[in-house]
């Protein structure tokens, strides 16, 4: 295995000499740890109350259909990253992916690109999370505090908790995740029973989608949107037990359980709307009043499920994705300010707390964009789509790229092992897979501000390629270091 000779590695655990790269703590998490960590990163209820809404506007009364082609797809991108992952496990995910295979000026591309699709996205998390507890609080009190309070308090309890440790972090991300679970499916299964008597079949037949084909990819994007976070666990390889094959177990079984729980939830919001699409698309949260409807005072166990979606998704979120970056500043590919380790815990603190200030410099400045323009505030809610919008065409870029690498990679430093079905024949149909969402998110005649999204990623994309060929010439040696921290080195 000729990548497998990395440079710089060291044990996993205690702290490292003096020239050696800064280690998490190694084989603490096992493989229902970091599949609960991934779950919650994917956040159902919150993903589901908001987005539900759209898709069903788009795709019809057949819009579970188009959660299960979404599922279908991003199971073709976990077979991308298992494969990677198998054969070489890391914290920078797809950063190390794409750099090990095509070489340095990709590897800092991606980490540019994954690092700010990926604060970008959370942004739209952590403002919601405040707008959510708003929402609730005035529905139930009457008291209609600002959103952004909630969400500075939300946000650093969070971070407390990561930087108390992954363990601690992780677990509390699953309890948060087992209670929205729980009440997601007590309400999905309340409403079918009350409408047992008016139970159809419609949502599964493909001629109830709305346009046929056209429907369904233009609910696409929003239906692969409820999966993202399904790739938290390879980000947490450095920290998990075998992750070889402990990553790729985790990825599987959170995309086959998230889809067959949106399929659920789909089914019991049509049935509870009664096959009425457009009454469905007018309702904020179609969810909620499903609950309300079917569960009369207990449907405030569905608020409840709904805020710890988005505790779940916060600690989960941040986590993972705060440790690409230090992960890329370990090895020289963002500046090395990123890639401390606490020497106690073992946490990349200064990737955790600039991601999440970061983010919330975002929030602040879409605010003022909103203030100067319009007159008005920000809607939390509003700006939970626009920002998980324009996160999102930034991470299906990574995650093209991904895509693209894995028959490279196989073909030239493993080609013992090259299979032409899982190297070859399932990336190139998951490549096909992302360019719908890509399309829909990026075609023109958009409203404002989705019009100028891609052009804004556009942007992105060349200044990041401006700044690693500018980096990659100023550091020779980078070539040597991208992927050199192996997850399970001994």
């Amino acid at each position: 295995m000729p990548d497998s000779a990395a440079v710089g590695r060291q044990p996993a655990s205690g702290p490292p000499g003096r020239n050696a790269p800064q280690r998490l703590r190694g084989g603490v998490l096992g493989m229902a740890d970091i599949a609960a960590a991934t779950m919650a990163n994917v956040g159902p209820a919150m993903s589901f109350f908001f987005g539900f809404a759209f898709l069903a506007t788009t795709a019809g009364i057949a819009s579970p259909l188009t959660i299960v082609a979404a599922g279908v797809a991003v199971a073709l991108l976990g077979n991308t990253l298992a494969e990677f992952s198998r054969a070489h496990p890391s914290a920078g995910s797809f950063i190390t992916f794409v750099g090990r295979t095509f070489g340095p000026v990709s590897a800092v591309t991606t980490a540019l690109l994954a690092g700010l699709g990926y604060i970008i996205a959370m942004a739209s998390v952590i403002a919601i999370s405040g707008g959510f507890v708003q929402i609730t609080l005035h529905h139930y009190t009457g008291v209609d505090l600002p959103w952004i309070i909630w969400t500075l308090l939300l946000t650093g309890v969070s971070v407390v908790l990561m930087l108390r440790g992954i363990v601690v972090s992780t677990k509390w991300a699953g309890y948060f995740f087992a209670v929205e679970m729980l009440v997601l499916v007590v309400v999905s299964a309340a409403a079918i029973v009350q409408h047992r008597g008016s139970l159809s079949a419609a949502p599964f037949l493909p001629g109830h989608i709305t346009h046929g084909l056209q429907g369904l990819a233009a609910g696409f994007p929003i239906a692969v949107f409820l999966f993202v976070g399904w790739e938290n666990s390879a980000a947490l390889a450095e920290e998990t037990e075998n992750p070889r094959r402990n990553v790729g177990r985790a990825v599987f079984s959170s995309v086959a359980i998230m889809t067959v729980s949106y399929i659920l939830f789909a089914y019991a919001t049509v049935t509870g709307f009664g096959y009425d699409v457009r009454r469905l698309g007018d309702s904020p949260i179609p969810f909620i009043d499903v609950a309300q409807d079917t569960l009369g005072a207990l449907a405030a166990l569905a608020y409840v499920g709904g805020l710890t979606s988005t505790l779940g998704v916060l600690i989960a979120g941040i986590n993972s994705q705060a440790r690409l970056i230090f992960n890329a500043g370990r090895e020289g590919l963002l500046p090395s300010f990123f890639g401390y380790v606490h020497p106690t815990r073992r946490t990349p603190n200064n990737a955790i707390v600039t991601f999440t200030v970061t983010a919330l410099l975002i929030i602040g400045g879409w605010g003022l964009v909103h203030l100067l323009g319009d007159g008005g505030p920000m809607d939390p809610v509003a700006f939970f789509t626009e920002s998980s919008s324009l996160g999102a065409i930034l991470i299906l870029l990574v995650y093209l790229a991904s895509n693209i690498a894995l028959p490279f990679y196989y073909h030239r430093y493993r080609p013992q092992e090259f299979h032409p079905v899982r190297h070859l024949l399932l990336p190139a149909i998951g490549t096909l897979a992302i360019l719908v969402p890509l399309y829909y998110l990026s075609k023109p005649g958009q409203p404002a501000p989705y019009s100028w999204f891609p052009y804004a990623a556009l942007a992105a994309l060349l200044a990041s390629l401006g700044y690693a060929a500018l980096l990659v010439r100023r550091d020779p040696h980078l070539a040597q270091r991208v992927g050199s921290v192996v997850a399970d080195a001994e």
